[in-house]
């Protein structure tokens, strides 16, 4: 490990690769878990350690391998390969308060199907938010009170 940190020159990607991939990283996301519980294979861990600058997304990282084929990153908030770390929480946030907007402005055009789109977008970043142990304000990731749409849980 001490050999990868020595090869990241910049700070601020040595400080969020140690925030992924460090002992204790607070971490949240599908890949979140088998990351933790050490269930990945070695060679995948030295991959993503190698790769890790090629592995930034809008909101975290993916940790999708090469032999798992290309990547649908517009898929990435339900990806069982995405994760993120603290240092992107205001991001989320932001990307949250976009969501409920979005929200707002569908309900108010009778766009029933993209109210529940958005609203389930808006859950997803504020589980996201309750995973990392941060706050998920302004909103509550529900603004519209209707019941959303779960296939894009």
């Amino acid at each position: 490990m001490a050999l990868v940190y020595a090869q990241v020159s910049d700070q601020t990607v040595l400080n969020d690769y140690k925030a992924v991939l460090g002992p204790g990283a607070v971490i949240a996301g599908p890949a979140a878990e088998e990351l933790k519980s050490g269930a990945l294979p070695a060679e995948a861990v030295d991959w993503l350690k190698s790769n890790f600058l090629k592995t930034e997304l809008e909101l975290g990282r993916c940790l999708r391998l090469p032999a798992e084929g290309p990547c649908e990153c517009d898929l990435y908030l339900t990806c069982a390969k995405f994760v993120t770390t603290p240092n992107y929480a205001p991001r989320l946030r932001a990307r949250l308060e976009v969501e409920q907007q979005l929200v707002q402005d569908a309900d108010e055009r009778g766009w029933t199907r993209e109210v529940e789109r958005h609203t389930a977008i808006a859950r997803r970043l504020t589980g996201l938010l309750t995973d990392l142990g941060e706050t998920a304000a302004p909103g509550d990731g529900n603004p519209s009170g209707r019941s959303a749409c779960t296939s894009t849980d």
